[in-house]
């Protein structure tokens, strides 16, 4: 009889064969989204010639917007289609946006009476694109984490090595990103650099397709046989739920553009996602899982508030790079998009070990609990923060900050990171009852989400008052981000004090969950 085709083996190094398509599906996408992250902010204040404060408002209402749509999607696959079909689905639509993003178009002019004459058909190509990558990774983003997810058991050992193994992925794809498509942009155009964040996600695309199999059947609709009813005609509901999720396009695509009502939307549903959690954990569950849904929603502000600080990457860090920061390193000028490539290659290093510190931790009894991960993870964060106020100094009269005090803080950051992201994850699968596992996952990414918006928030603090593509003088703006640096630094360390108060407490809740 032939073997064609049949497992020798059910796990690689340990763990389920699909981690390894979860893996580099994962990898492929987030080296789209990053790509295209690190290029964003310097696109609108560069090419459309936005001034800080809006282009801080643009930023903010896309990456919230990100977070925000993995509550539906999550709502989706884990009722209708399936995780596997998100995440294909998804991954269509990121490609989408992300060639769109790719059409340049024309770059915007500044009058002699500094008004600014943007071309109007780019400008909405944009926002469409955006609105398409928004899209799609709210099928995309909370459907892989669950899948990881669900390939081990609830008690299984390895459910935290193999979250480990999963984020080194993400780091991959956000480590060769920005250096490949910083390089693109910055040498041969915007276009080209957005348009090597497409071919990451077909990337992605490509190995999920020929790799799916390997998932052992997680994932799939929890009844194929009701999408495949028809409603109206020949249009069955699977159809009908594919035409609603391009629709959606519409309303993110407005959103995109109106900071505002992001920020409103953000609180009505957080506070009913909330609400109708509390709601269904009270009727439904039994108080030990009552308990670890508290528990997740105790950790949410903490991570909230790591998340608005550490996501100033792509904001007024990114600007702070470019306007304050002396680019050589060993004899080559590093692009200010490529300097978002230090925590990925940070993380990877020290990811492992981070995890070999777990474990020899562990083994002596000292392994701390997860909400005491998250307290020192706020306080790495301030630390972080207060490097950069601490080159900010350093640096003289008209002089920009040495690169080591960049690499500094990232490494804190890196350090924080490590602490609460993985472990963060991990809980929310163990934390969750099965039923409600997508969508308390897209729980936690609204709380990134919101953070994300904060984060903008934040960065217009420190925005200029310059004319629209204006070089702004060190000496304007190191004192701009200095403050924002040193406030940033003492609410992280604040924070981080608060959480390690509280963390007993959560412990309790959480009933021998590690």
């Amino acid at each position: 009889m032939s073997t064609l085709g049949a497992r020798v083996d059910t796990d690689i190094m340990g763990h389920p064969r699909g981690l390894a398509i979860l893996f580099f599906t994962e990898m492929w996408e987030r080296f789209s989204y990053y790509g295209m992250r690190a290029l964003l902010i310097l696109y609108l204040t560069d090419h459309f010639l936005f001034t800080d404060t809006p282009a801080y408002a643009i930023f903010a209402s896309y990456t919230a917007l990100v977070y925000i749509t993995p509550v539906l999607g999550g709502m989706i696959a884990d009722r209708y289609i399936g995780f596997r079909r998100a995440i294909w689905y998804g991954g269509i639509l990121i490609m989408l946006g992300h060639i769109g993003m790719a059409f340049e178009g024309a770059e915007a002019t500044l009058g002699t009476d500094g008004t600014v004459t943007r071309d109007a058909f780019s400008l909405q190509v944009l926002y469409l694109s955006l609105a398409f990558i928004v899209a799609g990774t709210g099928l995309l983003k909370s459907s892989i984490s669950s899948v990881v997810g669900n390939l081990y058991g609830r008690d299984d050992g390895r459910r935290d090595g193999g979250f480990t193994i999963f984020y080194m992925g993400i780091n991959v794809g956000a480590f060769a990103a920005p250096i490949l498509c910083g390089y693109l942009a910055a040498e041969y155009g915007w276009s080209w650099g957005f348009g090597a964040a497409a071919v990451g996600m077909a990337a992605g695309l490509i190995v999920f397709h020929y790799g799916h199999h390997w998932l052992d059947g997680h994932g799939e609709a929890p009844d194929p046989e009701a999408l495949a009813q028809p409603i109206l005609g020949p249009v069955t509901k699977g159809h009908a739920i594919g035409v609603a999720c391009l629709l959606s396009i519409l309303p993110i695509w407005w959103l995109v553009q109106s900071g505002d009502v992001v920020g409103d939307l953000l609180t009505v549903i957080g506070g009913i996602l909330v609400v109708g959690v509390v709601a269904y954990a009270i009727r439904y569950l039994d108080s030990e899982d009552r308990d670890r849904l508290f528990a997740i929603l105790l950790l949410v502000p903490a991570s909230i508030l790591f998340w608005a600080f550490f996501e100033q990457t792509g904001s007024s860090i990114a600007l702070f790079a470019k306007r304050g920061v002396d680019l050589q390193l060993l004899g080559i000028t590093v692009a200010p998009a490529q300097i978002q490539s230090i925590n990925p290659l940070l993380i990877i290093t020290m990811a492992p070990l981070f995890g070999m510190l777990w474990v020899w931790l562990s083994k002596k009894g000292w392994d701390p609990s997860l909400p005491t991960k998250f307290a020192l993870a706020l306080l790495q964060m301030g630390l972080g923060f207060y490097m950069f106020y601490l080159g900010i100094e350093s640096a003289g009269e008209g002089q920009k900050v040495a690169f080591i005090w960049l690499v500094l803080g990232f490494f804190f950051h890196t350090t924080g990171e490590l602490c609460l992201s993985p472990v963060g994850l991990s809980a929310v699968t163990k934390l969750s009852v099965p039923k409600i596992m997508g969508l308390m996952m897209g729980v936690w990414f609204l709380a990134t989400a919101f953070a994300n918006y904060v984060a903008g928030l934040i960065a217009m603090t420190a925005s200029s008052d310059g004319a629209p593509g204006e070089d702004i003088p060190v000496d304007v703006a190191l004192p701009l981000y200095g403050n924002l640096f040193e406030s940033v630094a003492i609410a992280a360390i604040v924070a981080g004090i608060v959480m390690f108060a509280v963390a007993p407490f959560i412990r309790r809740l959480m009933h021998g969950v590690k």
